[in-house]
């Protein structure tokens, strides 16, 4: 169970928010960390690891496109049986004279090669050569993109167990207050210090907090599982937080530029749009004549006549023009149109996206520092006015529910100061996204890097063999 039991005391509460959230931490050398988590993440995420084997995939569209100039070479066999049956007269005039009959079985066969080779397909293949680098490109930013989201999100992951362990731990802390108030007023009670309201309302207030600390338990729970889900492991002790904020920029306008410039899901756009133009220049490419050579070596045997051997050979160039295909390929090529401003239009839209991303993750950020430095004067405060109460309520001067409230505002101003310490280190994170820096090379995690250009290299001057690269 990585929940521990908290004690009574006020200090034991406050360690659980001045340690940004550590309540799971345990001995330093045994500890989950942040760093580590993250490097878990950027090894072992799924939805990471499916990113990089779309990526790999999309590396064989450039070996595929390069065919286009390479040889096409086919190898055809075939034997079977023949048999010829004649009859014919012994003599010229064929009258009155018995008839020969002859019968004779042949197996022709025969193999041969052909060879064809394009020359010119009205820039075809140059066009999907291209093509296919801008997808790999693409496909690379796109990744890039993705190592983001899962680094973010485990990030997340790994402080929402963090706070949610910590207002467990502070719910928990306030049943066995409000028990121990419950026990007190009871006491009070039968020697007519109090009334029965006041056992009543002490009573309401506890059920009130047993509740709350159903609910964050079942909180925790679920950030467990999201942490098991994100990150691939259950979480233990886990590390404090810190935040990252020496790795952000120093200004919005400079996290803007920055996003703005090398956000990976901008140029992924961008390279969407080289593709579907280029698209166009495919598709139009069938509108023009095809030239190409082809070379044809046979050898037949019983061709005609049982002996019968014979050796071919030929070389024609070949030109083909397209006159009318019914239409088929201007509609396609006006359709590829149409996709290709669909793409740019798209590249606006992740502008608009990651310039929103920037300044609401730049906001969340001023905001968290904000409202930690306010919930740390109320948490003060709030302690400040418990211990009043509680000696005014000692003398008569206050009544039991004063005492609750002032408890109640406590437990509040505790629990916002560590969600307002959670939000500040996911905020640092969430920064690092939106500008499009959050990476294991940023962060510097120890974890073995991925390089989709590997894959790339090995692969692209392929001319034959179904085996990947890992042996698959």
């Amino acid at each position: 169970m990585i929940v521990t039991r908290p004690t009574l005391k006020k200090t034991a509460s406050r360690l659980v928010i001045a340690g940004i959230l550590g309540a799971l931490a345990g001995s330093p050398a045994l500890a989950q960390t942040m760093d580590a988590a993250l490097a878990r993440a950027y090894s072992a995420n799924p939805t990471l690891n499916a990113q990089r084997a779309a990526v790999r995939a999309t590396n064989e569209n450039v070996p595929q496109a390069l065919s286009g100039y390479r040889p096409r070479v086919t190898a055809s066999a075939d034997i079977g049986a023949s048999i010829t049956e004649s009859d014919t007269p012994f003599n010229s005039q064929g009258t009155g004279s018995p008839h020969n009959r002859n019968l004779s079985r042949t197996n022709p066969r025969g193999a041969g090669l052909q060879v064809d080779q394009n020359i010119f397909d009205g820039g075809k293949t140059r066009s999907t050569v291209s093509q296919a680098e801008s997808q790999v490109l693409g496909a690379r930013a796109t990744l890039q993109n993705t190592e983001q989201n899962v680094l973010l999100d485990a990030a997340t992951s790994y402080m929402n167990v963090l706070r949610d362990t910590a207002i467990l731990n502070l719910n928990r802390n306030n049943v066995e207050v409000l028990e121990e108030q419950l026990r007190q007023t009871r006491d009070r009670f039968q020697v007519g210090e109090v009334t029965r309201t006041d056992v009543a309302q002490a009573e309401a207030r506890l059920s009130q907090a047993q509740s709350q600390a159903i609910l964050a338990e079942s909180n925790l729970k679920t950030s467990i599982a999201r942490f098991r889900q994100n990150i691939g492991i259950e979480p233990k002790q886990l590390a404090p937080g810190r935040p990252v904020e020496n790795l952000l920029p120093k200004s919005l306008p400079a996290a803007l530029n920055i996003a703005l410039t090398a956000h990976p899901a901008i140029i992924a756009a961008l390279h969407g749009v080289d593709a579907a133009e280029l698209q166009v220049k495919v598709t139009e490419a069938d509108l023009y004549p095809v030239l190409g050579v082809r070379g044809v070596v046979q050898q037949r045997y019983d061709n005609q006549f049982f002996g019968d051997n014979r050796t071919s050979a030929s070389a024609v160039a070949t030109l083909t023009i397209p006159i009318y295909e019914g239409g088929q390929v201007y509609s396609r090529t006006r359709q590829a149109k149409e996709t290709a401003g669909q793409r740019r239009i798209e590249v606006d839209t992740s502008r608009d996206t990651v310039r929103a991303a920037v300044v609401s993750a730049w906001g969340a950020h001023d905001a968290a520092k904000a409202q930690i430095t306010a919930a740390q004067a109320q948490v003060q405060a709030a302690e400040t006015a418990l211990a009043g109460v509680r000696e005014e309520a000692k003398v008569g001067q206050r009544t039991t529910l004063d005492v609750l409230n002032a408890q109640q505002e406590l437990v509040i101003a505790r629990s916002t100061l560590v969600t307002a310490q959670r939000d500040r280190v996911v905020a640092t994170y969430a920064v690092l996204s939106a500008t499009g820096r959050l990476s294991s090379d940023t962060l510097k995690l120890k974890a073995e890097r991925y390089d989709s250009r590997k894959h790339y290299d090995q692969v692209k001057g392929l001319l034959w063999g179904t085996q990947t690269p890992d042996g698959r």
